[in-house]
């Protein structure tokens, strides 16, 4: 049964160039522009409108663009709830600006070791991490630690947990890795490495959409009976003011929004390709986690029934549900 019936999430690129040159992702290899600030308003009072919730800045890495506390601050100040992942390399020089703003801030840490972690980014930035989590707590932000799971890295989680997350009392989020498009991600997590990575998102302090651990034993979505509702729970808007359909890792069809986001999604022709949603053949086996969040957070499938406790969890321990009762 179908819950939420209109767009809950946006995921709005603000660039989709990079400052690291991460070996799981491709966006740092487009040329892009950087989003304009009146453009943003406008998006985000139709957003407002279409009934979206939670507005996810991100890139490429969002610290790039100049003005990016400003859109953050924007959003945040008309109750939406606001997220961001960074890799931290700038996060020191903006953490003043951003103070705040930013009710879900993810540094992204994939190994416990630091030449382990510098090779996967393809940058020198896990001291920068480090750096960044004494600011923020600093500042009073509690930010959490993104932690992609590879099959090669899954050993540094205990790690990760008791030397960084468990002493600074930041919660660990566990992101199972995808593959996409030409981007491969090394061998998938075996069944006993899924059921360890279960067993983990289980301890205090970690966040773990269990759901993510079932699809992927269920081998992703299948186009004949999908689970993906992409399109529908969300609005991807690229650097260049496009909405972009049905999500971004297909990037089948590209909207100039031109100011019409609302009349845009409303009407019959981005309709007709987001009723495709999980349905084309590039969708059969997809396990991305931005797009199987909010789509199983919608209906009551067995993945919502999965996904809610840890949901639960994580909104108690961040206090977002405030938030969200309050907006």
């Amino acid at each position: 049964m179908r819950l939420v019936r209109h767009p809950v999430l946006c995921n709005y690129y603000v660039t989709y160039r990079c400052n690291a040159r991460c070996s799981f992702c491709d966006i740092w290899e487009k040329p892009s522009p950087y989003i304009q600030l009146e453009d943003v308003a406008r998006n985000l009072r139709d957003l407002k409108a279409l009934g979206v919730s939670v507005v996810d800045f991100t890139g490429g890495e969002p610290l790039l663009h100049r003005q990016i506390h400003e859109f953050v601050g924007l959003a945040h100040d008309m109750g939406f709830i606001t997220t961001l992942t960074t890799n931290c390399l700038l996060y020191p020089k903006y953490a003043e600006k951003l103070r705040g703003k930013v009710d879900m801030l993810h540094f992204s840490l994939d190994a416990s070791e630091k030449e382990v972690h510098d090779k996967g980014r393809g940058v020198a930035c896990y001291d920068f991490v480090l750096e960044s989590i004494r600011v923020a707590l600093e500042l009073g932000e509690r930010p959490d630690i993104l932690f992609t799971v590879f099959r090669e890295n899954i050993k540094d989680l205990e790690k990760v947990y008791q030397e960084i997350t468990q002493p600074n009392k930041l919660v660990l989020i566990l992101n199972p890795a995808f593959e996409y498009n030409s981007v491969a991600t090394g061998e998938q997590l075996t069944a006993e490495e899924l059921d360890y990575l279960a067993a983990f998102g289980r301890r205090k302090g970690v966040y773990l959409n269990e759901a993510f651990i079932q699809l992927r034993r269920d081998g992703g979505n299948h186009v004949a009976a999908p689970v993906c509702r992409a399109a529908s729970t969300t609005l991807v808007i690229s650097p260049s003011n496009e909405l972009v359909l049905p999500c971004y890792h297909l990037g089948e069809r590209k909207f100039p929004i031109e100011g019409r986001l609302r009349e845009l999604y409303h009407s019959a022709e981005v309709q007709q390709l987001a009723a495709l949603e999980g349905r084309l053949p590039q969708c059969e086996g997809c396990t991305i986690n931005c797009y199987m969040q909010p789509s199983f957070a919608v209906e009551t499938s067995k993945y919502f029934w999965q996904a809610l406790p840890s949901t639960l969890k994580y909104n108690w321990e961040k206090g977002t549900w405030k938030r969200m009762l309050t907006r």
